[in-house]
């Protein structure tokens, strides 16, 4: 009984994995503000666990960091604490909806500590910063919702310091998640230079290092 049950479960993750991936090939958009809940649930942060996200990106204390497609703050708060008081992390969403998620998220009694966030309403294709203004950029999930990767990454290098550092993470459950060599292949074409893939097949960080030409 239980073999059949999980033979189930299995088959509609499949069935919605491939009608999913076979919408988004067509039809690219942000994450749409109702399915906050899940993407700041604890079920996503055993599936990406926040401090594996930071070390792999090399995320430190007193680091400039830009986060783009926060959505509903997952990982916003972690970032935050691990980069201290004297780092400052912009969390920018082209979703208003999603903004006011972090927003409320960072009013709870237990986030009030955190006074390094800066909650900005942006599109990937027009950076609101100053050239060369981020240690670090990255986006957990969100590369493969940007229908102009290259026109986005260009606004990345702009805003990135010259020994910046652009960190791109996905999983598999995400139904836009590539293979590495894909990520590393279109992140590259705009002339990023790879330094670190780490993670496995399900669940990986790839960072790559500014563009100076």
């Amino acid at each position: 009984m239980i073999i059949q049950s999980v033979l189930v479960i299995l088959g509609i993750f499949v069935f919605y994995q491939l009608i999913l991936r076979l919408a988004r090939r067509y039809w690219k958009f942000p994450a749409p503000s109702f399915i906050g809940k899940f993407l700041d649930s604890k079920q996503r942060k055993v599936m990406q666990p926040p401090e594996k996200i930071i070390s792999r990106s090399g995320i430190d204390k007193g680091m400039t960091v830009l986060e783009i497609g926060c959505g509903s703050g997952a990982f916003t708060t972690d970032v935050a604490r691990a980069i201290g008081n004297k780092g400052i992390l912009s969390a920018l969403d082209i979703e208003i909806k999603m903004l006011k998620q972090v927003a409320s998220k960072l009013n709870r009694i237990e986030n009030k500590d955190i006074k390094n966030v800066k909650l900005v309403q942006a599109s990937a294709y027009t950076l609101p910063f100053s050239k060369e203004s981020f240690d670090i950029v990255y986006m957990v999930a969100v590369f493969q919702e940007i229908p102009n990767k290259e026109k986005a990454l260009k606004e990345i290098n702009r805003v990135l310091k010259n020994n910046g550092i652009l960190s791109i993470s996905e999983f598999i459950v995400d139904p836009d998640y590539p293979l590495k060599s894909t990520t590393i292949k279109m992140v590259q074409r705009t002339g990023f230079n790879l330094n670190i893939v780490s993670g496995n097949f399900f669940n990986y960080t790839i960072t790559f290092g500014k563009n100076k030409v």
